[in-house]
């Protein structure tokens, strides 16, 4: 009986193992695949809407914000949102507008809620200020080149497509929770969205980047068909394909600066993003322990009772995970960020944990309930 438990134990250990270096190694190719296409040849060029909902300033905000302006496409509007016409980016936006006037750059103040997510009230308010049939709705903390326009809207000329977005990189903020927050990022999330689209999945959809046309967003509900969902941009894909149209993942990578300043932000932030994961594919959510790489390995080593071959594959898995880093890691980033690779990934099992322990999440200052479908009620403070 000992005997037999004791291989059922290898065998498992083998299998976790093996699991996460295939997974590493994927996700190592994906990374290394990942390429920054050429804007593609004008056949046209429609005019587009940019939405752009605001709450806030950070640094980089009139950075960020500019980069929209600055697009080397022939005609666009950019419509800024706010709720609280007291919100200190409102400056910001009317520094924009005298720099750039000869640009529509228009500006709706309301703070009128259509459901429990203030960002896609934000955007139901900015509707009526769009003036053209084709939109780019992209989050506050986006950097984007001048060309970004050009090539996200050009998939949307063929027919079949509803939803073009953008994967993105995080770009570290001065401190060592934005330091550990960017590699979230950038060499855990991202690189599982990659390896997702080399199985074929097409259902990624990021807030960084969402192209749409008017006519398709208006087919699904409009926006008010995603007012109390916490992963509104998925939602937004999932609908566009249950009309029949596709969804486009495109070669433009854009950047999103990563703002943690503690280590409760960088938790409370991730923890969202992971239970959001979890509300939309369970099952895929619960399979993607995998996915942890190096601890994963460990211990499944540890289960083979160390035997030579499990060993080997926890060590192939060590280094594709090294790799994987240099390969995607910030510019000029600092020896810390080799050092704290241990910690990050401790990090990422913990609060992959943790995540099942409830379905609250915080957004910003409020808290919400998760319900299974992925709307979300506010939690009343007593």
């Amino acid at each position: 009986m000992k005997q037999a438990t004791f291989s059922l134990l290898a065998w498992g250990g083998f299998a976790l193992t093996a699991g996460a270096m295939l997974y590493a190694l994927l996700a190592l190719l994906a990374a290394r695949t990942r390429t920054r296409g050429r804007s593609p040849a004008r056949t046209a060029s429609p005019a587009v809407t940019v939405l752009k909902p605001l709450c806030g300033v950070e640094p980089e905000t009139y950075e960020y914000l500019r980069s929209f302006c600055d697009q080397d496409y022939p005609t666009f509007q950019v419509v800024f949102g706010i709720a609280d016409a007291a919100d200190p980016v409102r400056r910001v936006v009317e520094r924009l507008q005298a720099e750039f006037p000869h640009l529509a750059l228009d500006v709706v103040l309301n703070r009128r809620l259509h459901g429990s997510s203030r960002k896609v009230s934000n955007l139901i308010n900015m509707m009526p200020a769009a003036r053209h049939e084709f939109f780019v709705i992209s989050d506050s903390d986006v950097r984007v080149e001048r060309d970004y326009l050009a090539r996200v809207v050009a998939p949307l000329l063929e027919p079949d497509v509803g939803v073009v977005t953008c994967s993105y990189q995080g770009i570290q903020r001065p401190g060592f929770w934005s330091l550990l927050g960017s590699q979230f990022i950038n060499e855990w999330f991202i690189p599982s969205v990659r390896v997702a689209a080399l199985g074929g999945s097409r259902s990624f959809v990021s807030g960084s980047t969402i192209a749409i046309r008017r006519d398709v967003l208006a087919r699904i509900g409009g926006f008010t068909a995603i007012a109390n969902q916490l992963a509104d941009d998925y939602r937004l894909g999932e609908l566009t394909r249950s009309i029949g149209l596709r969804t486009v993942l495109s070669d433009v990578v854009v950047d999103t600066s990563v703002v943690e300043r503690s280590f409760g932000e960088l938790v409370r932030h991730e923890l969202r993003w992971l239970r959001t994961i979890r509300t939309l594919s369970p099952w895929g959510y619960c399979m993607s322990f995998i996915t942890f790489g190096v601890p994963v390995a460990a211990l499944g080593a540890v289960m083979t009772g160390g035997t030579g071959l499990a060993l080997r594959m926890l060590a192939l898995t060590a280094v594709a995970r090294l790799m994987l880093h240099f390969k995607t890691r910030n510019p000029g980033s600092s020896p810390l960020q080799l050092a704290v690779l241990p910690l990050r990934d401790l990090l990422n099992v913990a609060l992959f944990l943790w995540s099942f322990v409830t379905r609250r999440v915080h957004w910003r200052d409020d808290q919400f309930d998760v319900d299974r479908d992925g709307s979300v009620l506010p939690v009343v403070r007593a």
